[in-house]
């Protein structure tokens, strides 16, 4: 399997799962369908199934155009997302699996952001194991708290980050600049935020998106994940609302 990303609207990432040996194709967060299209008539294998990671508009945009387009597609999500999540054919529950050909998919609910957060962990036969964190986790950041408390995305970075240093992460916005200008703010002499810094700015200038990033160096750079406990991590949240560095 091997991953495409997907730009979207004005900041956002779709991913294409692209499995050769199966033949086909499936996409986390059908933000917009027509750069979705565009990936899929590149790659020429068909689509079989959209991986949604919470019901935001700007995240589930294309799922009814891809939905008519490619019949008998499956839409995954969070069970408590039924009735606002467009296409919605297999709810989910808190560590569910399923495979997409050959590749086992293992869903983890992430309450946070929304309260219907899904991170999708992807283990392919081969190659790097991937986790699919929509706006829960983003690189150097996380989503802002629109349904869930402090508490639960406490919580839900946890488990995201305990799924093992090596694992990738591909989050659903290029946030990821602005995102260590506060970890600096927080921690000015920081040598890794430094180098992180350094790192994301000269992708940026060459046009290339600054996902994935492992977990390993999330626990590094992401104050977030640095949070010791859910009462600093709710004051780093609000700091992050308010900030304007």
């Amino acid at each position: 399997m091997r991953v495409e990303i997907v730009p979207c609207l004005s900041d956002n990432y779709a991913y294409l799962l692209v499995d050769e040996v199966a033949g086909h194709c499936a996409v986390v967060d059908a933000c917009e369908a027509e750069p979705i299209e565009k990936a899929l008539a590149r790659v020429g294998l068909p689509l079989i199934a959209i991986l949604a990671t919470h019901h935001h508009f700007d995240h589930v945009g294309g799922n009814e155009a891809l939905v008519v387009k490619h019949p008998g597609l499956v839409v995954y999500g969070h069970r408590s997302d039924q009735g606002r999540l467009p296409g919605l054919t297999h709810p989910l529950d808190d560590g569910d699996t399923f495979t997409l050909g050959s590749v086992p998919v293992r869903a983890h609910h992430v309450p946070g952001h929304t309260l219907g957060a899904v991170a999708y962990e992807v283990t392919p036969p081969q190659g790097a194991r991937w986790v699919f964190t929509g706006d829960t986790l983003f690189l150097a950041g996380c989503g802002r708290l629109f349904e869930g408390t402090p508490a639960q995305m406490f919580d839900s970075l946890r488990k995201i980050a305990s799924l093992g240093d090596e694992v990738l992460v591909a989050c659903g916005h290029e946030y990821t600049a602005s995102n260590l200008r506060f970890a600096q703010h927080l921690a000015p002499d920081d040598a890794a935020i430094q180098a992180r810094i350094a790192e994301v700015a000269a992708l940026r200038a060459h046009g290339e998106p600054t996902v994935p990033a492992s977990i390993a160096v999330e626990k590094a750079t992401n104050p977030f994940l640095r949070a010791p406990d859910v009462t600093t991590f709710a004051e780093r949240r609000a700091g992050k609302d308010s900030f304007r560095g």
